[in-house]
């Protein structure tokens, strides 16, 4: 079951991950975008807790998107000790309309393709496999 559930996993993320690279970006890239787009306005402190990387790997991953004109660093307005990052607008565009968009496209082929029978039962045995996975 869990290499069917890895396998799973790694067909839903292909074309993101296709997509990223064309880009020349990283997933941990990636993650730190959706993160700063989710928050708006926030803290490497709080970023690097948030993507579960290390402070001095945050900074490089936001020194580089901050390069390539994708994230910006400004003074926190009540606290100038502490800067924050912000996406720009194609960031948030791209995170808010376009991650969606591929992360569902795998999911919505296949399930295109199968019987309506078969998308009952799977979304059956999905949903009770997240409650027993959330009663753990």
């Amino acid at each position: 079951m869990e290499r069917d559930l890895s396998g799973i996993r790694r067909a839903l993320r292909q074309p993101l991950e296709a997509e990223v690279a064309k880009g020349g970006l990283t997933m941990p890239q990636t993650s730190v975008m959706q993160v700063v787009v989710r928050h708006d306005g926030i803290s490497l402190k709080d970023l690097s807790q948030a993507v579960s990387l290390a402070h001095s790997t945050v900074s490089g991953i936001v020194d580089r998107l901050e390069k390539r004109g994708m994230l910006s660093r400004r003074p926190d307005p009540k606290d100038g000790r502490i800067s924050r990052v912000y996406p720009t607008a194609a960031v948030r565009d791209f995170v808010r309309d376009q991650i969606p968009t591929l992360a569902r496209r795998p999911l919505e082929a296949a399930l295109e393709r199968s019987k309506p029978g078969e998308r009952a039962a799977l979304g059956s045995a999905v949903r009770r496999l997240k409650e027993l996975l959330e009663d753990v």
